[in-house]
């Protein structure tokens, strides 16, 4: 009867145990999944039940407030960033990578136009040469205006000066040349032939006894050769050379005035713009592969344009990052992507970190009860 007794109490203890871990067990997971279930209220008519939404549920706007809160007080502060991102290693290092990364651009085969049709940019052809038109007619209007009543002797530099009065010895061997080109072709000799006869027509009847007198002999095979010899002579060279310089001091002393009223104003700009254009010839350049057209442009991009461009821009984060954060609002910005999660996600989320943990609550309860179970066997067995 004795050992049935002990076992009795024993038996007893050990349901008492048993008891005790599954309901502290059982309180302490049902504690852990009413942090988030259910989901939603739940309604018996228009009565809500206790404890409904869960925990995390009903109060996931403060929740999402908070994290937003933490976020911009103590996670992404302007003092962190700035340690993290805006110091002088991490400058030299961005601006190491750009340098390597433009290297595709300047070592790229495609042409300029296909990097600007990749970017849909439009051709700048039309638009520059309309720029530089209008450039080109202000400036000599701005020219006309300044230098009208000044001499070309005063205005233009000595050295260019200089440079045209050598060129007066040209001129004069060009027209020289060409005229002897001239005479000397079938062109030349008819004219002056025609020359000769309109010259005898007015002499009347002298034009006709040297007419007589000749016979059949053309006028023109005696005067062509003579004509040339005269172009060809040293002398006629040098009379041209001193008339041309005569006449270029005299033009030298002109105003502006007077030398802008003998040039169409509108035919000078034309061919000016023409010039330029032609000059520069942008449509070849835009076909030429990037690289080689930015070649020029490497080594001051590379070595003194990126490294300033990235220390500008890290000073200027630097002074202005607080602003900057104020402005991207980034606690509304933390609030508004938490409160739109649904709870379901909040819950992986928040299991995925702690499932670990929420077991060894769930079994620090079990032993909590299994104790206190031990103990209230121990206390009902004096009781009784």
């Amino acid at each position: 009867m004795e050992g049935e007794g002990q076992m009795g109490t024993i038996g007893t203890i050990v349901i008492m145990v048993i008891v005790g871990a599954v309901i502290g067990g059982f309180t302490n997971s049902l504690a852990i999944k009413m942090l988030f279930r259910p989901y939603n209220a739940v309604y018996i008519g228009k009565w809500r039940l206790p404890f409904t939404p869960g925990l995390i549920p009903k109060r996931r706007e403060e929740l999402a407030r908070q994290l937003g809160l933490t976020v911009v007080n103590y996670l992404l502060t302007p003092e962190s960033l700035k340690a993290r991102f805006l110091h002088e290693r991490q400058e030299k290092a961005i601006s190491a990578w750009l340098q390597k990364e433009s290297d595709y651009i300047f070592n790229s085969q495609e042409s300029v136009k296909t990097w600007m049709a990749r970017f849909e940019i439009d051709s700048p052809v039309p638009y520059v040469e309309k720029t530089m038109d209008s450039w080109i007619e202000e400036q000599y209007e701005n020219m006309k205006e300044r230098y009208r009543s000044q001499t070309i002797r005063e205005t233009l530099p000595e050295r260019w000066l200089i440079r045209l009065d050598g060129k007066v010895e040209n001129v004069s061997s060009y027209i020289l040349e060409k005229g002897v080109e001239y005479f000397s072709s079938p062109e030349g000799k008819e004219r002056i032939q025609i020359m000769i006869d309109d010259f005898l027509k007015t002499r009347g009847t002298l034009g006709s006894m040297i007419k007589m007198f000749m016979g059949n002999t053309s006028l023109a095979d005696k005067v062509q050769p003579e004509i040339i010899k005269f172009l060809n002579h040293e002398g006629t060279n040098g009379i041209l050379k001193q008339v041309l310089h005569t006449e270029w001091e005299k033009v030298k002393d002109w105003e502006w005035d007077r030398a802008f009223s003998i040039v169409t104003d509108r035919d000078l700009v034309i061919r000016l713009q023409g010039l330029v254009k032609e000059r520069i010839n942008l449509d070849e350049w835009l076909d030429r592969p990037l690289g080689q057209a930015s070649t020029p442009l490497k080594e001051g991009v590379q070595q003194r344009l990126i490294p300033k461009v990235v220390e500008t821009v890290r000073i200027m984060l630097s002074e202005r990052l607080e602003q900057l954060l104020l402005k991207m609002n980034l606690q509304d910005l933390v609030r508004e992507q938490v409160d739109s999660f649904e709870v379901a996600r909040i819950e992986d989320l928040m299991l995925g970190i702690s499932r670990r943990e929420f077991k060894m609550i769930t079994y620090l309860g079990a032993l909590l009860g299994g104790i206190i179970g031990f103990f209230q066997g121990i206390l009902v067995l004096f009781i009784g």
